[in-house]
């Protein structure tokens, strides 16, 4: 198991991409979390297969219908999270 977190930047808060993002993650049998930042990014800490974590990396680039997004970073960071299911925080 591989965890990653992303950085969303763009016009991706108030368009469902936390929502999305969600299902999209449950989708892939991802756990972890979503969550808005204060500067209007959106972030994303996932863990799971190597190959569903770069699904989720190709999708995050294009989101849903109203987001515009304009930067993903990724990193790699421990799973000692210990997520259970994906949740919105």
């Amino acid at each position: 198991m591989a965890c990653s977190r992303f950085y969303v930047s763009g016009r991706v808060q108030g368009v469902f991409f936390r929502v999305s993002t969600r299902e999209q993650a449950q989708a892939l049998g991802l756990t972890g979390e979503v969550s808005n930042m204060r500067d209007g990014r959106v972030v994303v800490t996932a863990c799971g297969p190597q190959a569903a974590l770069e699904l989720l990396q190709q999708w995050l680039w294009e989101g849903p219908s109203q987001a515009l997004v304009s930067k993903v970073e990724c990193e790699q960071c421990s799973h000692e999270h210990g997520f259970s299911r994906f949740e919105i925080v």
